[in-house]
């Protein structure tokens, strides 16, 4: 069966600080660190290995993909970075503490922008503090505004069907490490969530999610590795 393992990013500054992150690049913590040493160890113990990685542009999930490879001693795996992996993009929340703007907006709209399926927050501003149009990593790339689960499902998923499905059905065992809601797009998809039952989905940092999966990639079981 091919094997596939998820690990949203251990947690970073803004996680730690309670801030909307998307595009921004924000370092991990200490305990962020660790997390993803953990991480490592753990796939080790049991016994998990890979043959291809796959990672977002973000330095936060390219480092936890690093330190837990380290752990593991697997620094020398062929890893593949792409914007297509990147955290759901907060548009014009991007940078703000959560609970100023839950004070200043109302629990229910914040509740609505972080959670609700195809509602996006509102637009980045260009030419703001946290516009990326200047970024080198995103030369040709249209950058969104902002993003809603929905969209994020949507070009996530290209990425998927094109570059890491084909892996998989070849056989090639591997290891995603990405941010919390492009994960969710894909568990939505392999596990067939619905719309509205993806909004409670919460997926911790650090934790790896094991899929086990037929030879037509259908999911026949998802657990958090610590858990078994």
């Amino acid at each position: 069966m091919p094997t596939l393992v998820l690990i949203r990013h251990g947690q970073s500054a803004w996680n730690l600080e309670n801030r909307f992150t998307g595009w921004w690049d924000v370092n991990l913590t200490e305990q962020g660190i660790a997390e993803a040493q953990a991480a490592g160890e753990l796939l080790a113990a049991k016994g998990l290995d890979f043959d291809l990685c796959f990672t977002s542009l973000q330095t936060r999930a390219i480092k936890t993909l690093n330190l837990a490879l380290e752990a593991m001693g697997r620094l020398w795996l062929p890893v593949e970075k792409d914007w297509q992996l990147n955290e759901r993009h907060y548009g014009g929340l991007t940078g703000l503490d959560k609970a100023e703007t839950a004070a200043r907006h109302g629990d229910e709209q914040v509740k609505i922008w972080r959670r609700s399926f195809d509602v996006p927050p509102p637009p980045m501003e260009q030419g703001g503090p946290f516009d990326l149009s200047g970024d080198r990593r995103y030369a040709g790339i249209a950058i969104p505004s902002a993003e809603s689960l929905k969209d994020t499902i949507a070009r996530v998923l290209p990425y998927w069907d094109g570059r890491i499905a084909p892996e998989l059905k070849a056989g090639k065992r591997v290891l995603i490490s990405a941010h919390g809601n492009s994960l969710r797009a894909l568990v939505k998809h392999l596990s067939g969530i619905s719309d509205a039952e993806i909004a409670s989905l919460e997926i911790p940092t650090g934790q790896p999610i094991v899929y086990e999966l037929d030879d037509d990639l259908a999911a026949t079981d998802r657990y958090y590795l610590s858990e078994r």
